[in-house]
């Protein structure tokens, strides 16, 4: 490989890791290493698929000058312990999303990430969808005027087949939660990120439709941004067929709604010539994935390359990821305040 690639090592060998794989293909300055996973079998399973290396240990893995950049795809619970070794060995370390199910969890990669002085990544290839960041920006120049309304709609199906397909699906202590942890994480980050942050919550979750899993499989939750703004959370398992992702960004002088990549209404009271071009650009076309709403490998590598293609160039130019650890946190800590207000039947102040 060219001297100035990163090596990347994978550390779980399940769905995501050839995702990213295949992402990390299409980065200039980055190539796979090889691949690690508890049950030995799947990561050489995966290394043969793409002709690279299968470590037998974790620690053979973090021994290997060739590894620059650990990647965690491991379960969503079992993410610190990887994530906080590979650190420690001066390894700069990917953490898929979730980064970890409870803030208190990412606080310890985070800490561990920071005293070695390595860069922290977390996986939400959402963000960098270009009808995302042309909305961003709209909300951030004040186009909306008074922002008023923030809604979030991830309406999604999983068989009670993916959930006894993986014996860690489902339960608090691998999975985090349910609909809102693993699926409507997202569309979660998203809006908060959209709207500068959210500042409480008052929830509602309920198992309706699945057997066998310790978590919801629907979620409402109302909620207060910290600019003032109030709006709505709903997520699900349990919508058949399932929709792509919606949210509805409302104020006094704008209205936006974006379906996925897909940007339906892009209203202002005060119109720019560069509206014209968002819609034409992001408007409905073809050619987009099902963005995971019922399937959940229905999705391409363009978000995951995009975000590799940043966190390796901020490795190179010694700067901070667009999307790194502490933004990885703050959806985590939004959703695990959702389950705390659902549990407590009240209104949570999000940390």
């Amino acid at each position: 490989m060219p001297g100035d690639q990163l090596g990347v090592a994978l550390v779980g060998s399940g769905m995501i890791s050839e995702f990213q794989t295949r992402a990390i293909a299409d980065v200039e300055h980055a190539h796979v290493v090889g691949f690690f996973d508890t049950v030995p079998e799947l990561a050489a399973k995966r290394a043969a698929q793409f002709g690279r290396k299968a470590f037998a240990t974790l620690d053979a893995l973090l021994a290997d000058p060739a590894v620059d950049i650990v990647s965690i795809c491991t379960p969503s619970g079992a993410h610190r312990d990887p994530a906080v070794a590979a650190a420690r060995a001066g390894k700069h370390v990917m953490v898929e999303k979730p980064v970890e199910v409870t803030p208190e969890r990412i606080d310890e990669i985070i800490a561990a990430c920071r005293a070695s002085g390595v860069t922290l990544g977390a996986i939400f290839p959402r963000r960098f969808f270009d009808s995302t960041r042309a909305l961003k920006q709209a909300v951030d120049a004040g186009r909306f005027g008074a922002l008023s309304l923030a809604d979030v709609y991830i309406k999604w199906y999983r068989s009670q087949e993916y959930y006894d397909s993986g014996g860690w699906r489902g339960t608090w202590k691998l999975d985090g939660g349910g609909a809102l942890m693993n699926q409507g994480i997202h569309g979660i980050d998203l809006v908060q990120w959209l709207m500068g942050g959210v500042d409480s919550v008052c929830a509602h979750t309920a198992t309706l439709a699945h057997e066998r899993i310790e978590v919801e499989d629907t979620a409402t939750a109302s909620v207060r941004y910290r600019n003032g703004a109030l709006g709505v959370i709903e997520g699900s398992t349990a919508a058949w067929p399932g929709q792509k992702i919606r949210i509805e960004i409302s104020g006094s002088k704008g209205h936006v709604v974006m379906v996925d990549e897909t940007i339906l209404e892009w209203r202002f009271a005060e119109e720019s010539p560069h509206d014209a071009e968002v819609r034409a650009a992001f408007g409905p076309r073809g050619g987009l994935s099902g963005g995971g709403a019922s399937d959940p490998k229905a999705i391409d590598t363009e978000g995951h390359r995009r975000q590799f293609d940043d966190f390796v160039g901020a490795i190179r130019a010694g700067e901070k990821p667009f999307c790194d650890g502490v933004e990885g946190r703050h959806a985590v800590a939004v959703i695990t305040s959702i389950y705390r207000s659902a549990r407590e039947g009240r209104a949570v102040r999000v940390e």
